[in-house]
């Protein structure tokens, strides 16, 4: 038994008011999960953050996700605190993380266009978080990283590895975490009317 992902509202590119609010829904969420920092070996803090953008491309699919991460983006830009530990402002984007944040936006157009190529399934689901929300964002994250802390490329992947165990925990809520919300409320991820009827499950 897998969920099934309804229709989106519209195949085309424009964003209706109903888009428009759960891309400020997924926002809201990726900077509410910032909150949530759970220290590990070492010391290095791993946030929910990246759980918020796995969530946004699985639900939201691959062209209205971005637009959350983005929005999240200019608000950190404007100066508000909405990055984890509350950070905010045009310098986050020259300093070691920025690369992360561009990953973020390549990261939920993989995630999307994976999770939603076909029937929700769970095995979709995990390789798209996998791959989109771990894979893409590293891609970009770690050599920016390296380059702004002036450490070798292999070294700082190496070092990264330590969020992987978070990271891969995080990919696996969000597959429990999509598929439930796929069973429970299958207009969230858009139907064609609001009272149009989903099935949120089938063989």
């Amino acid at each position: 038994m897998t969920p099934q992902t309804p229709r989106s509202v519209s195949s085309g590119a424009r964003l209706g008011a109903a888009d428009l609010a759960r891309i400020a829904v997924f926002a809201a969420l990726i900077i509410v999960l910032g909150t949530i920092i759970v220290p590990i070996a070492g010391g290095v803090p791993v946030t929910g953050q990246t759980l918020g953008v796995m969530l946004a491309g699985t639900v939201l699919g691959w062209r209205r996700a971005p637009w959350a991460v983005l929005l999240v983006l200019v608000l950190t830009a404007v100066g508000l605190p909405v990055l984890a530990g509350g950070r905010g402002g045009l310098g986050v984007f020259v300093g070691p993380s920025a690369g992360y944040l561009v990953g973020w936006v390549a990261g939920v157009l993989v995630i999307g266009a994976i999770a939603r190529s076909g029937r929700l399934s769970w095995w979709r689901v995990a390789l798209a978080s996998v791959a989109g929300g771990i894979g893409v964002v590293y891609l970009f994250g770690v050599p920016v990283q390296a380059l702004v802390l002036g450490t070798p490329l292999g070294a700082t992947a190496l070092s990264s590895l330590v969020f992987l165990p978070g990271d891969l925990l995080k990919a696996a809520l969000a597959t429990a975490l999509t598929l439930a919300l796929a069973r429970a409320y299958p207009p969230a991820f858009g139907t064609r009317s609001a009272g149009a009827p989903a099935r949120a499950v089938s063989q």
